[in-house]
């Protein structure tokens, strides 16, 4: 098992928390997610999902490594990534922690798509195993915070219709599914009208 492992070169530069406004932001999203299970612990203790919001162009505020088990998140759990290299499988980040293991991951897709600003990563089985090849979904072959899904990413903004539908099913990751969008709440809505039992009752986001 590999769940919740850095796969790239992290190069991390500690610092203290960020500003508390932009976290309180991104954290108002993380705990309603949370508290539907689509981020949390597995029955292994291995700890699932995180949230980004960019702030500008190469530049984007994530939740840290193995934070997806903690119930809530405060600005020492959230970290900035300001560099980063697919080729060289490699990342800068500064915070108090070091970056989620899925940062390139949401670093190909703001890449790939200027409009958005905010990436969501969750896990659901019921919802993945409903998803999987009926929205557009990354090979089956290639595993989370590689080059490799990086590449999966970029291939689905070319060969499908992701850019707009704004979701996406992770072959090769069991249960991830990502969606985004031009703000938190966008991004949040677009997951939560797939998520079992909910379908489109928004309100929830109140």
């Amino acid at each position: 098992m590999d769940e919740g492992f850095i796969k790239f070169n992290c190069n991390w530069i500690r610092t203290g928390p960020g500003p508390g406004k932009e976290i309180a932001n991104i954290n108002r999203w993380r705990n309603k997610l949370y508290d539907l299970g689509l981020i949390g612990v597995d029955d292994k203790g291995i700890g699932f999902g995180n949230l980004s919001i960019r702030r500008e162009n190469r530049i984007f505020l994530i939740t840290g490594a193995a934070t997806g088990k903690l119930k809530r998140l405060d600005a020492g759990h959230y970290v900035l990534v300001t560099e980063y290299s697919f080729r060289e499988n490699c990342l800068t980040c500064t915070g108090p922690i070091k970056a989620s293991s899925e940062s390139l991951t949401h670093a190909s897709i703001y890449e790939c798509s200027p409009e958005t600003n905010a990436v969501i990563h969750v896990h659901n089985k019921d919802m993945w195993e409903r998803l999987i090849d009926k929205v557009p979904t990354t090979s089956r072959h290639v595993s989370y915070g590689t080059p490799e899904m990086a590449g999966e990413i970029k291939k689905l903004f070319e060969e499908t219709a992701v850019s707009t539908e704004k979701i996406l099913a992770m072959g090769g990751h069991p249960d991830g599914i990502i969606s985004f969008g031009s703000t938190p709440e966008e991004a949040t809505k677009i997951l939560l009208a797939e998520f079992p039992g909910h379908g489109k009752n928004f309100l929830f986001l109140k």
